[in-house]
């Protein structure tokens, strides 16, 4: 398995010449193309270690131990690089980012889904189902009309429970809702470790079995939703068919709103300025450094037009890099700098991770320097969004992009209201 650093060094090797080797010809046709071929190798490779993921929770609900509950974290957290890096084609694609909250919605209230430790207390203003608990109850009331939930199907979690009563928190299905059920609560604040889930909660404990089938429904359900997204992006697909329409303001919208409005903001600053370890990613697993370092990464692909698959293959073609040196050679050499810095920031945080010190760890209030680490990548996120919006002015494409913007950045007081 590559490393977090060799994941990002394997992709970066090019950062010099990129833009040089598909100078001539990079015509929009060509470049949506390679934007298109990496989307759909993304996502495959996302399926394929979300396979392995479900196979692994197969086998922790077979025969529960610490030895495969373990391995299903394992298969969990090897199935994050790979979809993580395909967030990029989020923002200014309509079909990914109409599916997107099905696989990877946050935060969660996770006791809409299982048991939660009294101090996350036994209700909310904003969430009637805020500790509806539908492992220990078959039963539910959903905006008054009482809900059969005996059987915890892949289809209840999709059509019932994700979004139950209108309401983005209640998170029923995804990646997260399968963290929660791997690791439990980490109520470590932020001080060291992640969530302790006992292998027992799927052997011995009260609802082992409903446990066991909610985790297996939602294994199935993400297997079943990637391969949706495979097929958007396969030769005819839906997503693949939009672009014609899009264009290449496609490529800088997911750019620019994941590293400013989602990446630097949302998910790092907002976190930062309140110093809450509940503001972080994957943050039942401690995994949210990776996550975002392959956000990152995955930028960095679409502008440079190459994707390194999981199995060491290279998928590479005409990119937008190509087109910006075309026109201004120095601008197209300052984005990738912007971009290479943006990554080795994010991999700062990443190898104080791997040193001992999680995110939540990180952005914890009276930490100088994981702060200032963090604070950094975000710093880096922001200047290569300049460089972005440079792109789209040489490109003459400023009425087709809207960058995501966030409070966070923007307005930070705002956040403390």
């Amino acid at each position: 398995m590559k490393t977090i650093s060799t994941l990002a060094l394997a992709a970066g090797m090019v950062a010099a010449g990129a833009g040089a080797a598909f100078a001539q010809g990079a015509s929009s046709d060509a470049i949506l193309r390679t934007y298109a071929d990496i989307a759909l190798a993304g996502y495959e490779d996302a399926l394929t270690t979300a396979r392995a993921l479900d196979a692994a929770t197969n086998a922790l609900i077979a025969n529960p131990s610490d030895e495969t509950l373990l391995a299903a974290r394992a298969a969990w957290i090897a199935s994050r690089p790979s979809y993580q890096q395909t967030e990029a084609f989020r923002f200014g694609n309509a079909v990914v980012d109409a599916w997107e909250g099905k696989v990877n919605a946050w935060p969660l209230d996770e006791g809409l889904i299982d048991y939660v430790d009294a101090s996350y207390g036994a209700e909310s203003d904003a969430n009637g189902l805020y500790t509806a608990n539908v492992i220990a109850n078959p039963k539910l009331s959903i905006d008054g009309q009482e809900v059969d939930a005996t059987e915890i199907t892949p289809e209840f979690l999709a059509s019932t429970l994700q979004e139950a009563g209108g309401i983005e928190s209640n998170v029923a299905t995804g990646y997260h809702a399968v963290e929660f059920l791997l690791w439990g609560q980490d109520l470590n604040g932020t001080g060291p470790g992640a969530g302790q889930r006992p292998f027992t909660d799927y052997s011995t404990e009260a609802n082992a079995a409903r446990r066991g089938q909610y985790l297996d429904a939602a294994t199935d359900l993400l297997v079943t939703d990637l391969e949706e997204m495979v097929a958007a992006w396969a030769e005819g697909g839906e997503a693949r068919t939009a672009l014609g329409e899009s264009g290449l303001s496609t490529i800088l919208t997911g750019m620019g709103s994941l590293s400013f409005g989602e990446l630097a903001g949302e998910r790092m600053k907002l976190g930062l300025l309140l110093h809450d370890p509940e503001e972080e990613h994957d943050c039942f697993s401690d995994n949210t450094h990776a996550s975002h370092l392959n956000d990152g990464i995955g930028i960095r692909n679409v502008y440079l037009g190459r994707y390194v698959r999981v199995d060491g293959s290279v998928v590479e073609g005409p990119s937008i890099s190509a087109l910006v040196a075309a026109k201004d050679a120095k601008l197209d050499a300052e984005v990738r700098s912007q971009l290479d810095d943006s990554v080795a920031k994010l991999q700062a945080v990443a190898d104080r991770a791997a040193g001992g010190e999680a995110y939540d760890q990180q952005i914890g209030e009276g930490n100088v320097e994981g702060n200032a680490t963090v604070q950094a990548a975000i710093d880096a996120l922001i200047a290569q969004t300049r460089g972005v919006e440079r792109a789209v002015a040489l490109l003459d494409l400023g009425d087709a992009v809207t960058i995501e913007q966030s409070d966070s950045l923007t307005n930070p007081d705002a956040v403390f209201e």
